[in-house]
């Protein structure tokens, strides 16, 4: 774009600056310009966003509005404190057919693009040059806001906390749709039983809901668990077997730790969420799907996909619309209602549990989640009901800082330095399980919130047999 030169292109500059002083509405004067700059640009899209590229200022943005001003002076709506920049160096006018940009007599000149102008048209992702500071014109995305439940209820899964309350939300609406759903997070969160949930509250209620365990199914049977199989397909196939896929016609398949599918398979699931078509194993014949499905994992499936053991096809597929269920430690308002649903399922409903033990079991880091929980409770009920107490007084809580009594016993014929070295190694393996397990086996993750060195975490772990990610690369 060149500055103009002809009479008429001076006449539009002219009419756009008395436009601008002109006491009308900005409406009006959008249409003047308008009408006089028609041509076949694309109008703007429904949000343009100025971000700042170089300068002072680098990382700054500005929604364009009716009008943009943008200069080194303070009143301006964006403004950049560079040397380069006037006071009031240009303006940025919305119109129906698109943004037009229009130099201030600045100092330095305006540029789009690299060409010096005084008025002109500019597209997003263009690059405009307000004297030396660089910035460019980015499409804003309209995002749907999901409002936290009013329930603190989805199904049979509890959840009183913001961050619970925002994944309910967002499940009474895609619940009754068949939109794939992937549910990411720690083993024991409870994404079972959401699964159970979304299918109990969708249009496919009252057809199958079948669960497959691709971390619990023989690698070599996990296709025909998913599609079935042929008689004499493989040795031991003596007559032939519907497959999950098949037996849930007009249902729900939920595929449960999905980051265990093996590579080789997961094509041929990918085929099916895709043509809605599969074949058993050694068959011909192509059947037609009609399920749902909702996956879960415990796996950092974008991690699997970066490392090249998930394909990334599949992943997106897959997280249509991505759930991921925080851990128990990230919300323990959640816990005494947990508690109380818990006492009542397992038969401890009159049971009582004194506000000390409530704030032990709140104080807890549960690394099991709700499993362990559970599991506690459990323990605790029984013990309660086996003394004749009313009362939940005694939770065992395993803790990394809690020891067996039976790890200190002593032995006279070993010395000082043997004893130590014998529980050093016990703390180690200890420490370095935990740690691992807080970061699902990421080497690095671990040992910088250990504050050591990766290359020594790495050697422990493997010292003691521990699973790392980065360990079993090395």
């Amino acid at each position: 774009m060149t500055e103009p030169k002809s009479p008429e292109d001076s006449r539009v500059v002219e009419s756009a600056d008395e436009a601008r002083r002109s006491p009308r509405s900005s409406s009006e004067g959008h249409d003047e310009i308008a009408t006089r700059a028609g041509g076949s640009v694309a109008s703007a899209p429904a949000g343009t966003l100025a971000l700042v590229l170089t300068g002072n200022h680098k990382g700054t943005s500005k929604v364009v509005g009716g009008r943009l001003t943008i200069g080194k002076a303070a009143d301006n709506d964006l403004v950049l404190s560079d040397d380069t920049v006037s006071r009031h160096h240009c303006e940025i006018v919305r119109a129906p057919d698109g943004l037009h940009v229009r130099d201030l007599d600045s100092t330095n000149g305006t540029k789009i693009d690299g060409t010096r102008i005084r008025e002109a048209m500019v597209q997003t992702g263009s690059v405009l040059k307000v004297g030396e500071v660089e910035l460019q014109f980015k499409p804003t995305v309209a995002r749907v806001e999901v409002l936290p439940s009013e329930k603190s209820n989805f199904g049979p899964a509890i959840g009183q906390s913001f961050a619970m309350r925002t994944i309910f939300g967002v499940l009474e609406r895609i619940a009754p749709t068949d939109a794939t759903v992937l549910l990411e997070g720690e083993t024991g969160t409870g994404k079972d039983v959401l699964a159970r949930a979304i299918w109990s509250a969708s249009q496919r209620a009252n057809k199958p809901f079948l669960v497959v365990d691709c971390g619990a199914v023989t690698y070599s049977l996990i296709e025909s668990e998913l599609f079935g199989h042929e008689r004499g397909a493989f040795t031991g196939a003596v007559s032939a077997r519907q497959g999950a896929f098949e037996l849930a016609e007009g249902g729900t398949v939920f595929l449960d730790e999905i980051g265990e599918l093996p590579v080789d398979v997961q094509p041929k699931l990918l085929r099916v969420l895709e043509t809605r078509e599969f074949r058993r194993v050694g068959g011909n014949k192509t059947l037609q799907s009609n399920v749902r499905v909702i996956a879960a994992t415990k796996r950092d499936l974008q991690r699997e996909v970066a490392a090249g053991k998930f394909r990334e096809d599949l992943y997106f597929r897959l997280a249509v619309v991505p759930v991921t269920v925080p851990p128990l430690r990230a919300r323990r308002d959640d816990i005494p209602a947990l508690v109380q649903h818990m006492l009542k399922a397992s038969g401890g409903a009159g049971l009582t549990v004194p506000p000390e033990t409530m704030q032990a079991l709140a104080a807890h880091d549960w690394p099991g989640n709700i499993r362990e929980l559970r599991n506690i409770l459990e323990r605790s009920i029984y013990m309660a009901q086996a003394t004749g107490s009313t009362e939940i007084n005694m939770v065992t809580l395993p803790s990394a800082q809690s020891t067996d009594i039976t790890a200190f016993h002593f032995e006279p014929e070993k010395s000082y330095r043997e004893t130590r070295a014998k529980y050093d190694g016990e703390f180690e393996r200890r420490y370095v399980k935990w740690l691992l397990g807080r970061h699902n086996g990421n080497i690095s993750a671990a040992a910088r919130e250990a504050k050591m060195d990766r290359k020594h975490l790495h050697d422990m772990a493997k010292k003691h047999g521990l699973r790392g990610h980065e360990a079993e690369e090395s």
